[in-house]
């Protein structure tokens, strides 16, 4: 989408690569709800900001939108491709160097080339983590919609990094309420793999340790294991049963998903209460029958979220419970 500033976005349109097929990069099926949909409201942003002759007059707004498919390297090959116009820009500033157009010198760049103002996303902490690493070396700008790892508020090591939504330590303080509320005081936790669930477990355990509550198992897993080590995952948590029923997850979606469906291989519906922050996609059409025993939320408010920022969004308000 062309304009006068162009922005860039990374969503994940694609799931992440499989265990098998990390080394290709190839990613996975289409994710409608949480990929596409974000694409289209991009457009659809983008158009009611131009349209509005009092927001930006005279500028129109542009973007470029790579897929991330929620993993590191393709996240990094993309971003790349970001930068790329960005680094012709500064050679060119700089050097006075010269573009090559179908074969003839020319002193001006292309009209499709434009340097890239700042970069929106992508989803996964651990995947911005790695996107800002690149990023911030040519000063260009990052907003993430949903990045909430605590590493990422440390502004010595990631200064062009700016987020729309609260750190992990507002969600590690929200799922210890709820343990607190309904009194459990022996739990097992499971987290994902990388960045985002293991700085989030580990202030959820900071938490725990503080109010004396005690863990029975904890374990991690990557979002795109196979099925045999999410299946070895339950059988550990099911050697901790009946005592320790609730299962706290600092997890991804996909984990969670992961999680669902195997409990569906082995029978095991119901023996379980899994609490986290989840999204719709988290289960499958074939599995929404284990939701009964998920107790997820969400932030009560977004608008007043947003407004106060961390004033009081650390309650949390339960979506459904079932015991």
């Amino acid at each position: 989408m062309d304009g006068d500033v162009i922005i860039g976005a990374l969503f994940s349109v694609h799931h992440q690569p499989s265990a098998e097929k990390v080394a290709d990069r190839k990613c996975g099926e289409v994710r409608e709800q949480y990929g596409i949909q974000r694409v289209e409201a991009m457009f659809h942003t983008l158009d009611r900001i131009n349209s509005d002759p009092n927001l930006l007059p005279n500028i129109t707004l542009g973007c470029e939108i790579r897929d991330s498919c929620w993993h590191s390297s393709v996240a990094l090959e993309q971003s790349i491709e970001f930068i790329r116009d960005s680094l012709i820009s500064i050679r060119d500033d700089t050097e006075g160097s010269k573009w090559c157009i179908e074969g003839a010198p020319s002193s001006q760049p292309p009209p499709n080339k434009k340097p890239i103002a700042g970069v929106i996303g992508p989803g996964s902490s651990s995947v911005a983590i790695q996107v800002q690493n690149l990023l911030q070396l040519f000063n260009i700008p990052q907003i993430a919609y949903s990045a909430t790892s605590i590493d990422l508020s440390d502004k010595t090591l990631f200064k062009y990094f700016l987020r729309v939504v609260p750190s992990d330590t507002l969600q590690a303080r929200a799922l210890l309420d709820i343990v607190k509320r309904y009194n459990w005081t022996y739990v097992s936790a499971v987290h994902t793999e990388g960045n985002y669930g293991e700085s989030g477990m580990e202030a959820f355990k900071e938490l725990t340790s503080q109010e004396g509550l005690c863990i029975a198992h904890s374990d991690k897993i990557y979002s795109n294991a196979g099925e045999k080590h999410f299946d070895r995952l339950l059988r550990k948590l099911r050697e901790r049963l009946p005592k320790a029923r609730v299962v706290v997850c600092f997890c991804e979606g996909m984990t969670v998903r992961g999680l669902l469906m195997a409990m569906r291989r082995l029978g095991v519906a119901g023996e379980f209460l899994l609490i986290g922050r989840f999204v719709s996609e988290c289960f499958p059409k074939s599995c929404r029958f284990l939701a009964l025993g998920v107790l997820a939320w969400r932030w009560r408010d977004a608008e007043k979220q947003m407004a106060r920022y961390c004033g009081d969004c650390h309650t949390a308000q339960p979506l459904s419970a079932h015991s």
